[in-house]
């Protein structure tokens, strides 16, 4: 079959935008491919890398069956990654158990120490809410340079703890010790202080945030058996199953410690009575935090309620003589004690 001269030239036209397309430096579909799957492996890589280090800081051992169990990669993938941390000794076999060596444990730590950061970045800069901050987080971790991460930890001050209460490790790798008992394994008459709510796994979280438990809150627990733990905290009565209790760690208050009496949240107080502010509980973080105080909610101030919408939400409080609407959420966050004469 003859071709046209222009017909040919057409062709050869058509043939070198599509190479061009294809194979154009760094933004051809070529490279572009090879590099979201270089991007997807580090990203595999990384996963791989924390589960295992979040396994072996509970105690337990994990075969490459459960991990794949674990990720939401394909196992083909996970298998193929594994093969390749073996090799770059980043992870080894002890028979089934996978574990990590100690080039992989520093790797995993700085990929922990990402995620920490920046649910610490979330909690103090932002306006996200906290359901939000794992998941965002876990986007981040495998973005952020190591030089990126020590300067987001200079601008927060580099910061010990992340908002659950877990200990984020220094750029040395060196990570400080979170003290105390699961919720679960205390005993009737136990105080403490709440200092860690595991954020894993997602729907057990999701039921402690639902039960709008505070971290910081003094907590009496009151009844442990095998269907539930029950606990006061602020003036409110908790139930929960031990299994979701077992994600929450308490620190057991020492001697010298004052034990809070009668210190209730500010979504409690009702109409006609007066109380006084006490604090701000530590779940209020950032710029809420910041908002509160610069509108009057100091320590020492009375506080009241001015006007209640039907539904109680929001709440309208009189507090230096100025109205100041507040959702429940956010009265929560304010710990008064109500005067004696309120009863």
């Amino acid at each position: 079959m003859n071709y046209s001269p222009t017909y040919a030239l057409l062709i050869f036209l058509g043939l070198s935008i599509v190479t061009y397309l294809v194979f154009r430096p760094r933004k051809g579909w070529f490279w572009v491919i090879k590099n979201n799957l270089k991007s997807n492996e580090k990203i595999v890589i990384e996963d791989v890398l924390k589960q295992l280090y979040h396994t072996e800081n509970s105690g337990k051992e994990i075969n490459v069956v459960s991990l794949t169990n674990a990720l939401k990669f394909s196992n083909s993938i996970i298998v193929d990654v594994i093969k390749k941390m073996v090799i770059n000794e980043l992870v080894a076999f002890d028979g089934d158990t996978l574990k990590l060596t100690t080039s992989g444990r520093d790797y995993a730590l700085r990929i922990v120490r990402v995620h920490r950061l920046w649910e610490k970045y979330l909690a103090e800069k932002t306006g996200f809410d906290k359901v939000e901050w794992h998941e965002r987080a876990e986007e981040m971790e495998h973005k952020l340079t190591h030089e990126e991460t020590n300067l987001l930890a200079a601008q927060l001050g580099n910061p010990q703890y992340d908002p659950h209460g877990d200990p984020i490790p220094t750029k040395l790798g060196k990570i400080a010790d979170v003290k105390g008992q699961f919720l679960s394994s205390l005993t009737i008459g136990s105080v403490g202080r709440i200092v860690h709510i595991e954020d894993e796994p997602d729907v057990i979280y999701k039921q402690i945030l639902a039960e709008n438990i505070h971290i910081g809150s003094q907590i009496r627990v009151v009844e442990n058996s095998r269907q539930r733990v029950v606990f006061y905290a602020e003036g409110e009565e908790f139930k929960l199953a031990p299994i979701v209790a077992a994600n929450i760690t308490v620190a057991m208050l020492e001697k010298d410690d004052v034990i809070e009496e009668n210190i209730v949240r500010l979504s409690s107080l009702k109409e006609n009575e007066v109380a006084h502010i006490l604090g701000i509980s530590k779940e209020s973080r950032g710029d809420s935090r910041r908002r509160l105080l610069d509108l009057g909610f100091v320590k020492g101030t009375e506080i009241s309620i001015d006007l209640m919408s039907p539904m109680r939400n929001p709440t309208a409080y009189l507090v230096k003589g100025t109205s100041i609407a507040l959702r429940r959420n956010q009265a929560s966050k304010v710990l008064i004690k109500k005067d004696e004469e309120n009863g």
